[in-house]
This record gives C-alpha cells, sequence and structure tokens, in this order.
C-alpha cells in the first residue's frame, strides 16, 4: 500500500548580506512539500468535507426537501463525487457560456453517470439502465469515450430510487466524477479475444475493490483517468490517461504491463510518456496505488489548471517519476521492460463479427456518436439475451458489443441489431465519427455536438459512399477536449465564428491528422482555419475528395494531413 513522504518544508530565502529572509512561500499546493493550507475555493470545500459524504444529504435533505434546498458547494462541488452536474439551462446560447455566473447557466435537474469499469455489464444491468433512463431521465442515455452511461433530465428527488435501482445489479456512481479516480478503461474484449496478450480484469478489479470510495484517494488535484489493457489493439487511448498499463511480452518474465504516466488533452494537450517498466498482473494495484499517491501528494493544487498529473510528469521527467514511485511509495525496484507493440490493427473499436478463445464469438455494433436511448438498450439487452449472451460491453470509442454469442446465432443477431440501426458493418463515417454533450447539456459547451454529429454521418454517407479508409471525426463543443479533438484525423473543437454575412453563428477550430496508435500525435491547427456548423458537410467532403486525389499508395489521411499545404487542407 502507498505511503505518505514524510513533509519537507520549504527553506527560506536569504536576503542581501547572507541575512535569512522570512517568506511565506505557497508552493503549488503540494501536500508532500508540506503545503496544506487551501489555496482556491476548490481545495477549501474538499478539505471542510469529503465529497464523498454528500450522499447522505442528498438522500436525507437534498431528496426530501427539493433542488431549491441544496448547499451551494454541494450543488457544483460535492455532488460530482456521486456522479451528478447540474444541467444547462435550455434557451442559453453558447455566447453566454463564458459570461454567465454558475447558478444562471444551472437548470433543476442533473446530468447523472454511471461508472462501468472496464466497459462490463451483464444484461441485468444494462436493462437496470434502460429502466432508469425511461423512468427517470426522459429516455436519455449516451455512451461516453469512457466507457460509462450518462443520463439527462435527473431530478434530485429520484437519486435515492435511482441508486437502489443501479445498485441492486450491481452498478455504482460512486466517483465517476470529481477529483477523484474516475472509472478505469479496460479492453471491452479481456478474456475473450483469441490475440489477447494478457487479461486485466483481475486487477480492475482489485483496484476498484481497494481505491474507489476510499477516503485516502477522494481528494485528489483533479480528476485522475486510469486505463489497463492486454489488447493488441491498444484499445483504451492509453497516450492521453493519467495512469495506463498496457499489455506487453517480457522476453524473460512473460506477459504482463508497460506503464505509462502523465496524458491528458484539454486546453494543454500532453501524450504519456513511458516509464520504462514491465509490472506483473499481481503488482498493478501496488503501482496503480503508488502512481495515485505522488498524485495526491505532489500534484499542484494552487490553480486549477495545473493540477493534473501531466503538468507534474512534465516537469520532474520520466526519470524522477520513476525514482519517486520506486523509493517513496512501493519501497521496490521495478523490472526494466519493452515497449508495446504497434496497434495489430487500425480500428480499435472491435466492431463487426469477431471469434472468441472459446469458439464462441462477440458481435460489435456503431450507433450515431453514442446517442442512444432507454428503449433502445433495453431492446439491446433482450436481443443479447435472446441470443445467448449475458455480458454487453461499451468501449472508448461510443461503441457497445454483445459477447458470446453461439456461432449459429451470430447472424440472426446481426440482423436484429442492424434493424435498429445498430449496425455492425458501418460506413468509416459511422464507425469512426464522435461526440461530446454539446450545449444541449453541459454548461461549458459554445456549440451543438450530437445533432451535427448525426447529421454529417448521413450527409457524408449520401455525398462519399465509396470512401472506405480510416477516418476519425471527432466533434467537441468547447475547448476541454472530451471528444479527443487533437487526437482525430479531422478534430472540430466548437467556438462561435463569423460567417459570410458577418454574423457570429455556431463553428469549429479546425485539427487535422491527429492520432493515438500508430504514430500517435496531435492534429495539425491551419491559420485561420475554421468552418461554420452549416458550412461543415461541405468541408468535410472537399477535404477527403482532395485526399483521396492526392494520397500515395498505402498513405493515411494523417500522414497526408501532416504533408499537405495549407491551401489543400483549407
Amino acid at each position: 500500500m502507498a505511503t505518505t513522504p514524510d513533509p519537507v518544508e520549504p527553506q527560506p530565502a536569504r536576503a542581501a548580506g547572507g541575512a535569512r529572509k522570512v517568506t511565506r512561500h505557497r508552493g503549488e499546493g503540494q501536500w508532500g512539500m508540506g503545503h496544506f493550507t487551501p489555496l482556491n475555493a476548490n481545495e477549501q470545500f474538499k478539505k471542510d468535507d469529503d465529497g464523498l459524504n454528500v450522499r447522505t444529504r442528498i438522500e436525507t435533505i437534498y431528496a426530501q426537501r427539493g433542488f431549491d434546498s441544496i448547499d451551494p458547494t454541494d450543488l457544483r462541488g460535492r455532488m460530482r463525487w456521486w456522479g451528478l452536474y447540474t444541467q444547462r439551462k435550455e434557451g442559453i446560447d453558447g455566447g453566454k457560456t463564458a459570461i454567465l455566473d454558475p447558478h444562471e447557466l444551472d437548470a433543476e435537474y442533473f446530468m447523472l453517470r454511471v461508472r462501468i469499469d472496464g466497459g462490463r455489464l451483464t444484461v441485468a444491468q444494462l436493462r437496470a439502465i434502460s429502466e432508469v433512463s425511461e423512468q427517470y431521465a426522459r429516455g436519455t442515455a449516451d455512451l461516453t469515450d469512457r466507457q460509462n452511461i450518462q443520463f439527462h433530465w435527473i431530478r434530485i428527488e429520484d437519486m435515492p430510487a435511482i441508486w437502489q435501482k443501479l445498485e441492486a445489479v450491481g452498478l455504482s456512481t460512486t466517483e465517476a466524477c470529481g477529483d477523484t479516480p474516475r472509472a478505469i478503461l479496460g479492453s471491452p474484449v479481456a478474456g475473450v479475444a483469441e490475440d489477447e496478450i494478457i487479461d486485466g480484469t483481475p486487477a480492475i478489479d482489485e483496484i476498484h475493490r481497494r481505491f474507489i470510495g476510499n477516503p485516502a484517494y477522494s481528494n485528489l488535484p483533479r480528476k485522475f483517468k486510469t486505463a489497463i489493457s492486454g489488447s493488441p489493439l491498444l484499445d483504451v487511448a492509453h497516450e492521453i490517461n493519467d495512469v495506463s498499463f498496457v499489455g506487453v511480452v517480457h522476453p524473460e518474465h512473460g506477459p504482463g504491463f508497460d506503464l505509462w504516466v502523465g496524458g491528458g488533452l484539454s486546453t494543454n494537450p500532453k501524450l504519456g510518456v513511458r516509464l520504462g517498466t514491465w509490472v506483473p498482473l499481481d503488482e498493478v494495484p501496488d503501482v496503480f496505488g503508488g502512481v495515485i499517491g505522488i498524485f495526491r501528494d505532489y500534484g499542484y493544487r494552487r490553480l486549477r489548471n495545473r493540477a493534473r498529473l501531466k503538468f507534474l510528469v512534465s516537469d520532474w521527467g520520466a526519470a524522477k517519476f520513476r525514482q519517486v514511485l520506486e523509493d517513496e511509495y512501493l519501497k521496490y525496484q521495478l523490472v526494466d521492460g519493452p515497449a508495446p507493440a504497434q496497434p495489430s490493427g487500425v480500428w480499435r473499436d472491435h466492431v463487426g463479427v469477431h471469434r472468441q478463445q472459446d469458439g464462441r464469438f462477440y458481435v460489435g455494433f456503431a450507433p450515431r456518436v453514442g446517442r442512444v436511448d432507454g428503449a433502445l438498450l433495453g431492446k439491446v439487452a433482450d436481443l443479447a439475451a435472446a441470443h445467448g449472451s449475458d455480458r454487453v460491453r461499451t468501449t472508448t470509442e461510443q461503441k457497445m458489443l454483445v459477447l458470446d454469442v453461439p456461432e449459429e446465432q451470430v447472424a440472426s443477431l446481426v440482423a436484429g441489431l442492424e434493424a435498429l440501426d445498430l449496425r455492425v458493418t458501418p460506413s468509416p463515417f459511422r464507425r469512426g465519427t464522435m461526440a461530446c454533450t454539446g450545449i444541449e447539456y453541459c454548461k461549458l459547451a459554445i456549440v451543438e455536438t450530437k445533432e451535427r454529429g448525426r447529421t454529417l454521418i448521413d450527409e457524408l454517407e449520401q455525398r462519399l459512399p465509396d470512401f472506405a479508409e480510416p477516418l476519425t471525426i471527432n466533434i467537441n463543443g468547447c475547448p476541454n477536449a472530451c471528444a479527443r479533438i487533437q487526437v482525430a484525423d479531422i478534430g472540430l473543437k466548437g467556438q462561435l465564428v463569423t460567417d459570410e454575412h458577418g454574423d457570429q453563428v455556431e463553428g469549429y477550430q479546425v485539427h487535422l491528422g491527429g492520432a493515438l496508435g500508430l504514430e500517435a500525435g496531435f492534429g495539425r491547427k491551419v491559420r485561420g482555419l475554421k468552418v461554420t456548423s452549416a458550412g461543415l458537410p461541405d468541408y468535410v467532403e472537399r477535404l477527403l475528395t482532395r485526399f483521396q486525389a492526392d494520397r500515395q499508395d498505402g498513405e493515411r489521411f494523417a500522414q497526408w494531413a501532416a504533408r499537405a499545404s495549407e491551401e489543400q487542407l483549407s
């Protein structure tokens, strides 16, 4: 178990002439440096009361007395520890997002996030999610790129009943949001894929048991994102998580994990760095505890925009981070190990029909931009059960899988899914387009995203029916990159732009040629390259037509975008 290092007091500076000058050095608010005094309002409310404690008030006070009874610090702070964010009030346009005070943006409804570690769901759990959606969330249910499901239109009065229904089938909203260890990404085909290097499921379960809901790790400087996968497809976006364990085979010790730390996007994106270690499966929880302990104790708490682990890793470097991890937290030296191989496929979403280790099959399908609803999820649960499956999975690409399908049942399941417009053989546009929540519900958003993504898919399928290259189009409603715009082939960052008539309208700044897995890197920004929402289909059609005309043999879009002229990309 990780331990907290002894505080180190900062040394006072020397004044001219050699005398010591007394200063009030508060540093970056690092607990491991002895700086425990809260330096901003977020740190203060976390010190005043652990976010985990708010559930009791929700159940005994707020659910009984209604929205107006909620303490403001609980409303916009601690309730996130239980997966609750206030929803955007209807009718407020994107131009007011950064102008209005928080209470002016709040509707009296909530987004509720259900954490689904490893993307793992039983049929009973999927049915419970469907029922919550239908009964309490006006039918809403979005698949996220962190394998969670999000509801909207949640009333505080309904939360006790919602928790009762979810927890009765083993689901949870604990630390789905907040400055906490968020849901653990895992390969959706862990334990079943024929090409799997190692199954990380036992480590995910042990991390959840030891760390989730544990007050020792419920006050972190910011959110903490984890990924564990033994798939050679590199299917959990390991480069952009705070800590990732990536399946590798050590030449002497066999299958295990390569350790990465310090990834993250938002307005200051950084790819994670390798620590050069090989971690056996049974040591993954201890190593996770060491990394999250470093973040808790040495993370920068002074400024929220520098409080993610990526900034500490950037300042320390991989060598120092590894040394602190080994010397102060693990108390033993990690084994040096190899880097993961390049991904074994271009698509990493597991869409399609695939044979499992046991001879049965899993079937992956693609909704549009993760937008589903409770009734649809109920039908998926019924289809899975009718075809011999009790296991459904969510992916990091806003897709879903049904596992354990007997060979003779595959064709029938595929037909049933396709009849629901859940494509098992989707176009590259359906398969590769993701979108964040957007202005419909999110208080940070500036533009609409989900419907724009849905209509863009339809437009491109009609305009470019023969386009068959793998392509990712990621649409975000603001600069915070929840939909990973910097690492998409075509990344679209929502903002207000000026149209040909001189009017301010919804639009996007364009990022081109980003990637994860194969030659991971951030997309290229062309000076002044922005597009209106209405003009987006025309722009993408023009761009992809130029790519098809100019590409070299085997050249992927990201490679072409890196060498194309600004004129070709405009």
